[in-house]
């Protein structure tokens, strides 16, 4: 009887697993409906599960161009969009004061109309989705 040893998993198998445990805590997460504030905390804040999980940069860069990353992304635009009537009780919320010229805020503003959301709303969308850029070069240089 021959004793067959099994190969180590290469490195791209350990990050192909590290991936689907993310994804699966996003998911079960998601399963609990909470707030979107929560669960983007959660998952996606400083201290949430992709970062403690993906720490080097290019690890993270390539989680963030992932199916897995893609649906966590799916996933809080799905809470976002069932919970846009409820305000946020449990999460503090936070003021950024961001000066602008007045030719950007306009365009905001009429944007904004146009979608019939605020312009908070609006910034706030804008801002969860330069994350979802394919091309991120800009952003990590």
């Amino acid at each position: 009887m021959t004793n067959k040893t099994e190969a180590p998993p290469s490195p791209a198998d350990l990050l192909h697993q590290r991936e689907l445990a993310v994804l699966q805590v996003a998911e079960r997460l998601h399963g609990m409906n909470p707030e979107w504030v929560v669960y983007f905390r959660e998952v996606l804040g400083v201290d949430g599960v992709v970062r403690r999980t993906f720490r080097e940069s290019e690890e993270l860069v390539r989680f963030e161009c992932s199916p897995h990353y893609a649906r966590i992304r799916e996933m809080l635009d799905d809470l976002r969009n069932r919970q846009q009537a409820i305000p946020a009780g449990r999460e503090t919320q936070r003021v950024v004061t961001v000066r602008m010229p007045r030719t950007l805020h306009e365009s905001l503003k009429a944007e904004a109309e146009s979608m019939e959301v605020s312009i908070n709303t609006l910034c706030i969308s804008k801002l969860l989705k330069i994350l979802d850029q394919p091309d991120r070069r800009g952003l990590t240089e």
